[in-house]
């Protein structure tokens, strides 16, 4: 799959469409398809699942007590994180999108608990379908940090990230004006983030992108490549006023 949407993106291009000349990189998270485990089901050493987990690798998990297949297994690939004071039990989208034409170039399902910043080199591997290199990589402050500005420096790929405090240095006032104002020749770091919010807002409303489908995350990332493929194809279809 990862091969057909490269594929058919590298085809957008060869209409003349510049598909990675800037993208935009951000994560949602999506809710399991399954409750979690709940407090009898964990093991006295805190590993929630093992002995599941070891019944699914002997094959003792592949039928209910009666012998018939099980339709429907619990998911031991989500976790938990916790976003704006709530709990949440699932996993997590990175995603980066064309910044020009609101491609979807990349995405890679984790468990939730998952951080996003080491993710962006991932996304920019995972987005150069053509050999025209990506210029800018946008993203919000939870992608800031000594390894991203090195791999973007490295590459030589413009900065686009916002910044945020550390423990040993503020943040200056130039970084303050750049966060949500102008950078890279007047444009708004925020404005150029906003196509990652519609891929949400549209693979929500909808796809229901926002629910996992099955409870393993190979299931989950494949289905995540057909919405992809899917959305790309629609995407194109309004970009080059085709039918």
């Amino acid at each position: 799959m990862r091969e057909l949407n490269s594929e058919v993106l590298g085809q957008f291009a060869r209409r003349g469409l510049k598909i990675n000349e800037g993208i935009a990189v951000d994560t949602r998270l999506v809710k399991s398809a399954s409750r979690p485990l709940s407090n009898d089901e964990f093991l006295p050493d805190g590993q929630a699942g093992r002995r599941e987990r070891e019944k699914r690798e002997r094959g003792e998990a592949d039928t209910d007590k009666n012998g018939n297949p099980i339709k429907f297994r619990r998911d031991l690939d989500s976790d938990w994180t916790v976003k704006n004071d709530k709990p949440h039990f699932g996993l997590k989208e990175h995603v980066s999108v064309d910044v020009n034409n609101g491609f979807l170039l990349a995405t890679k399902l984790t468990p939730a608990s998952e951080h996003d910043s080491k993710y962006l080199p991932y996304l920019a591997l995972g987005s150069c379908h053509t050999e025209e290199p990506i210029e800018v990589i946008y993203g919000d402050k939870g992608y800031y940090g000594e390894p991203n500005r090195s791999f973007l420096a490295l590459n030589d790929i413009e900065d686009g990230i916002m910044r945020k405090d550390t423990t040993t240095a503020k943040i200056t006032e130039y970084e303050v004006e750049r966060n949500p104002a102008r950078w890279s020749g007047g444009k708004e770091i925020s404005k150029k983030r906003y196509i990652v919010e519609q891929y949400f807002g549209l693979s929500h409303l909808h796809d229901r992108g926002y629910i996992a489908r099955f409870t393993t995350i190979v299931k989950n990332t494949l289905d995540c490549m057909f919405r992809q493929m899917a959305f790309n194809l629609s995407r194109a279809v309004k970009v080059l006023g085709v039918t």
